[in-house]
């Protein structure tokens, strides 16, 4: 008896299911179970990273640094030789400014829509059902929350059932909370509070251009505490640099 309950042991540590055991050691997440940012800071305020097999949530309304912190999303996991694809609704991404914050465009499906947000969510289940990504981005930064409410109540349930137990991080990006199952985690950027949004630089007016902006991550998640983060990460779609303070 004794014999036959430790080969069921064995087994199950073998399959990673010990955690099912009186006996097993604390569980801590594997590293290949997180896809990180490529921002230290906010990994570390993630646990790790967005949850692969989870659907996560990037949130903020324009100039929070949203897109920012999806292409350094995209970046780290293309540098990892990952292959990843972003559903673009209302092709807003912009390639070069990608490339420049380290995408590698050879490992990057880009599905551009003009708007249709339907469509866009069908293009979203074919890729999350084809399966391989390290990453899937689904923009509906710029869609109307009342076109986002249009989709069936059972669209996130049935798209994080999908991704259940793979390798694919699933990320919504959007003005506002839109949706995370169980094990994701939202990443909510708001403006910082009182003073000026953005840090100006040049001698003259014609020589000015925006050198930071300031801006503040919330991140819920159920399997890492508050953290206060403080980072400092190029800009998408220009030169200058966004300041990260966490609260």
């Amino acid at each position: 008896m004794a014999t036959g309950r430790a080969a069921l042991e064995v087994l199950l540590r073998s399959k990673q299911l010990d955690v099912t055991l009186t006996t097993a050691r604390p569980w801590v997440e594997p590293e290949d179970r997180v896809a990180g940012t490529g921002l230290p800071e906010l990994d570390q305020a993630l646990g790790g990273g967005v949850r692969r097999g989870q659907l996560s949530e990037i949130v903020g309304s324009r100039s929070t640094g949203r897109t920012s912190v999806l292409c350094h999303l995209l970046a780290a996991a293309t540098a990892r030789g990952e292959v990843v694809a972003l559903v673009d609704t209302c092709d807003r991404f912009d390639p070069a400014s990608a490339a420049a914050v380290g995408v590698d465009l050879g490992r990057l499906l880009w599905i551009r829509e003009h708007g249709d947000a339907a469509r866009a969510l069908k293009a979203v289940n074919l890729v999350v059902q084809a399966g391989g990504f390290g990453v899937v981005a689904f923009d509906l930064a710029d869609v109307s929350p009342a076109a986002v409410r249009q989709y069936p109540y059972t669209t996130w349930m049935r798209l994080s059932r999908v991704i259940e137990g793979s390798q694919t991080a699933l990320v919504l990006l959007g003005g506002e909370r839109i949706a995370r199952s169980a094990g994701g985690a939202t990443i909510a950027l708001q403006e910082a509070g009182r003073g000026p949004r953005g840090r100006w630089a040049g001698s003259t007016d014609r020589a000015r251009h925006l050198a930071a902006l300031d801006i503040n991550p919330r991140v819920i998640n159920a399997h890492a505490p508050p953290h206060g983060t403080h980072l400092r990460a190029p800009r998408y779609g220009g030169q200058a640099s966004h300041v990260v303070r966490g609260t």
